[in-house]
């Protein structure tokens, strides 16, 4: 397989690795958003979230959790994004599931925003319904 995070895994190339458990590892990003934004990968490869069986997503969520503690204490930001783009869509350049944990800072410069759509009332019902049903509720 040709994918670059789990070249990363396996010690093929190197990354700083700033935690890891024998499910995850969380690596510096080389292309940060801002100094410190630490990028949780499985070590198994899978594409997106949906794919990631529930033990390791879980690992993956503490690792997301001690990494945001861990960059609280060392940069003190202002606060920090924990964020997954899944598909070319949301984003995701990289075909490996991975998700950022982003110390943010009032005068970054960065600005994170989308539209907001408004359902109607029946469309409200009908769409809650639909995912509803999609979940087996």
């Amino acid at each position: 397989m040709d994918c670059i995070f789990c070249k990363i895994v396996v010690g093929e190339i190197p990354a700083q690795k700033v935690c890891e458990t024998d499910k995850s590892v969380a690596i510096l990003d080389l292309y940060p958003l801002n100094k410190g934004h630490v990028l949780v990968l499985p070590k198994d490869h899978y594409e997106r979230v949906v794919e990631i069986p529930p033990d390791v997503w879980q690992d993956m969520a503490l690792v997301a959790r001690k990494v945001a503690q861990g960059i609280l204490k060392a940069f003190d930001p202002d606060g920090y994004h924990l964020l997954m783009n899944n598909g070319d869509v949301a984003g995701q350049e990289i075909a490996h599931a991975h998700l950022h944990v982003i110390p943010r800072f009032y005068d970054d410069g960065v600005k994170f925003g989308w539209r907001h759509l408004q359902y109607g009332e029946e469309e409200f019902k009908e769409y809650g319904e639909k995912l509803r049903q999609a979940l087996g509720d």
